[in-house]
């Protein structure tokens, strides 16, 4: 796939953000695995599952990552004043094959932590799949045409952002009903989740619009920027802050790990008293 990026010269401040950026989301991704493997057990079993999927998917996304990064400083070569195109090309179409492994993955999670069950778990994870596959792979068949037909880009683009809208009203139906029984303010907490989740996806589409709007060596650099940030927030810190839930949610039950953790979350973040003067 040639995308856009391999029609332009970058100066090296350009060449290098895309660079950093990408060793920036390779390195978010680690962190991550590290973090859900040493806190899987402050969950209650019923939980886990979630921080499960969440190492998983570092994997996954700090795998496509480094290719990416790879394959950044191979399509490019430096001649004293810019970084032209090589014979290798650069190309986004690695991404794809890494959301179509996690977003079902990242959804499933939400499932889990909420308590979803039985027929509705069912039926909602079916809509996740499908929903999230043709999402996917209607933008994936897009961007095929980002250097020969734009209007090609775009019609493709806009059933892909239908598709993105229907996984964003089942997350958030999903959500919603289920914070209303949420016990002693998690459903807040499952709202912020929502939020999160609907600003990181909104990045994307404004990336893949980016041959549109930005047809430039730094439009180039500011999709890359997009897409490692959507990165970023809709895997780390929504897994993260799934975690989190996931471990209250438990303390709330009773289980003691999770009573010890967040007894000593709040313990660190309390401040000491100033002293009075006598």
């Amino acid at each position: 796939m040639e995308n856009m990026e391999n029609l332009f010269s970058y100066n090296s401040v350009q060449f290098d953000i895309v660079r950093h950026i990408l060793t920036l989301g390779v390195g978010a991704q680690i962190a991550g695995l590290v973090y859900f493997l040493m806190t899987v057990r402050e969950s209650a079993p019923k939980y886990q599952l979630s921080s499960v999927l969440s190492a998983v998917v570092m994997v996954s996304a700090a795998l496509i990552l480094f290719n990416q990064q790879l394959n950044w400083s191979q399509a490019f070569t430096w001649d004293g004043n810019l970084w032209n195109p090589s014979d290798s090309t650069f190309s986004n179409g690695y991404r794809y094959v890494n959301w179509s492994i996690d977003v079902p993955m990242l959804l499933t999670q939400l499932l889990v932590v909420l308590g979803i069950t039985g027929r509705q778990f069912r039926r909602t994870f079916v809509g996740f799949v499908i929903g999230g596959l043709l999402m996917i792979y209607t933008g994936y068949v897009g961007q095929f045409y980002e250097t020969t037909s734009i209007e090609q880009l775009l019609i493709w683009g806009a059933i892909s952002t239908v598709f993105m809208v229907y996984i964003c009203y089942l997350v958030g139906i999903s959500i919603f009903r289920t914070a209303i029984t949420m016990p002693a303010g998690t459903g807040g907490q499952a709202r912020v989740i929502f939020w999160l989740l609907i600003v990181s996806w909104t990045l994307y589409p404004i990336a893949y619009l980016m041959p549109w709007l930005s047809p430039t060596p730094n439009g180039m650099v500011a999709r890359q920027i997009l897409y490692t940030l959507a990165d970023i927030s809709s895997k780390v810190i929504y897994g993260v802050m799934l975690g989190q839930l996931a471990t209250k949610l438990s303390a709330l039950d009773g289980y003691q790990p999770a009573v010890d953790a967040t007894t000593s979350a709040a313990y660190e973040t309390v401040e000491p008293e100033p002293m009075k003067r006598i």
